[in-house]
């Protein structure tokens, strides 16, 4: 094979090989973007980088960052070892905890504000639930909890479904079942099966999901998370057909 032949072979071969390896980067980005599309880009949060008791002053040591969807941080996430200069924990975080403004003490550890003061971004929305005496008793302001919404069988079987995971209950008050919240209609059945009145610190997404879901849900219900607790169940679902 003369030197020309095996130039131009040469060079086939490399142009193929630039070809393949366009499509392939072509097809991740794709792949990534698709992702992205669903749960939002990577967000960089504070977790706790090992176990750390209540009542310590937290240390850059202390602390470690961690990407996740924007979809899944948690509301009052902090995302800057800035954050949380001179802080304390208000209850033990277990190693890989997010770091949020509701397990500091002393109120909002950027600029003093109090706490339950929303930043930008967030919500504040008033949710009637259910089983509000065994709440109070489990959780107060500054509570972790889950939401439960319980559809009504109308135009198929009912379901019960893990609303949202691992938001700050705010305030807690209680009320008469059937008593509406101001503003509302005592016909929504949700508010006429509620028992009390919880206020979320939640992104507006999650308000509006939130709003949505006591107005078409039968119940909604607020199941109180552990300290430290920040696992995630995913999508949860149970019909009436699987029980």
């Amino acid at each position: 094979m003369s030197v020309g032949a095996r130039r131009r072979r040469a060079f086939l071969m490399l142009s193929v090989a630039l070809a393949c390896g366009g499509l392939a980067a072509s097809e991740v980005g794709g792949r990534v973007r698709d992702v992205e599309r669903r749960v939002g880009a990577p967000v960089p949060i504070l977790v706790a980088a090992r176990d750390i008791p209540a009542d310590t002053a937290l240390k850059r040591a202390d602390l470690g960052l961690r990407e996740v969807p924007e979809r899944y941080v948690p509301p009052g996430a902090l995302s800057s070892h800035a954050d949380v200069a001179a802080a304390r924990t208000a209850v033990p975080l277990a190693a890989g905890t997010p770091v949020t403004e509701g397990l500091l003490g002393g109120g909002d550890p950027r600029g003093g504000r109090p706490a339950g003061t929303l930043r930008r971004g967030e919500r504040a929305v008033e949710v009637a639930v259910v089983g509000g005496a065994a709440l109070g008793e489990a959780a107060g302001p500054g509570a972790r909890v889950d939401v439960l919404v319980s559809t009504e069988p109308r135009e198929g079987p009912g379901r019960s479904f893990l609303a949202l995971e691992d938001v700050e209950l705010l305030d807690l008050r209680p009320q008469g079942a059937g008593e509406a919240p101001a503003g509302r209609s005592g016909e929504d059945t949700a508010a006429a099966a509620a028992t009390a009145l919880a206020t979320l610190r939640v992104t507006l997404r999650q308000a509006v999901y939130l709003t949505a879901a006591q107005n078409f849900a039968r119940e909604v219900r607020l199941l109180p998370r552990p300290s430290g607790d920040s696992r995630r169940a995913g999508r949860t679902v149970v019909g009436a057909t699987g029980l």
